[in-house]
């Protein structure tokens, strides 16, 4: 592997205890991602891949084990600076969009700057620039509730991309929406790796999904079982024409 390491983990272990009982999401988690990559996690429902996601994400703390971040060993911080680490380096998109149903989308993309104390005049540049990106710049005064599912998680996109995130971390963010659908997200997604250069790690149940990814890691009862590098990457965009031309087809 060359290039610069973005995150590592070793031995990373996770105990949730519930009640008298004790309950192992992850074994000894070790492994290395480079800027720029983008990691598919996969795994069948209770192998650990939320969990481990959530621990990269800095919003759940390993139970033992050593997590460095951009050369930093960030195992032993608080709460509080984990959560300032979370709004610098971190964007997040997640299957149900987690959209606030209430404010438009200017002010749900603007959340993670509000949190970070920016000043309106960078803040209204950002928000702007970030859905001109996933092609909702017309858009900006919209409600959720006014929109569809894929324009609602290209919202959410925007929101992960606004604070420039050096990694965005994704749980199943095709799992809501259809198969045309899912190609459009991940072109995004796609394209937020290829052209921004940002590290993507992809937590998804779809195997198709998955080949979008450069890099597959599987877990299994909290364990990493098989870490490979895919040798073809689906390319999203064509699989986007394909579909149109065979909507168009069939028309």
């Amino acid at each position: 592997m060359q290039g610069k390491i973005t995150l590592k983990l070793d031995n990373i272990r996770k105990i949730y205890t519930m009640g008298e009982h004790k309950v192992l999401a992850l074994g000894g988690v070790t492994l290395t991602v480079l800027q720029g990559e983008m990691v598919a996690i996969m795994g069948a429902s209770g192998s650990g891949k939320s969990t481990l996601l959530n621990v990269i994400g800095c919003l759940d703390k390993p139970t033992e084990g050593t997590y460095i971040l951009d050369g930093e060993d960030i195992s032993g911080l608080n709460k509080d600076q984990l959560a300032s680490i979370r709004n610098k380096k971190f964007g997040f998109v997640f299957q149900t969009f987690n959209l606030l149903g209430r404010v438009t989308v200017r002010a749900n993309v603007q959340l993670p700057l509000i949190y970070a104390g920016m000043d309106k005049k960078e803040m209204a540049a950002r928000t702007e620039e970030a859905l001109q990106w996933v092609g909702l710049a017309g858009y900006i005064n919209h409600l959720p509730s006014q929109m569809s599912g894929g324009q609602q998680q290209r919202v959410a996109i925007a929101r992960a991309l606004v604070n420039s995130p050096s990694l965005i971390l994704a749980d199943e963010p095709t799992g809501a929406l259809d198969s045309k659908t899912s190609v459009e997200i991940m072109s995004v997604i796609q394209r937020l790796n290829r052209e921004k250069g940002i590290t993507v790690i992809m937590v998804t149940h779809d195997k198709d999904i998955s080949l979008y990814c450069r890099r597959l890691i599987y877990l299994k009862d909290g364990h990493v079982v098989d870490d490979n590098m895919l040798a073809d990457q689906r390319d999203a965009a064509a699989d986007l024409a394909a579909l149109s031309e065979k909507a168009g087809a069939q028309a």
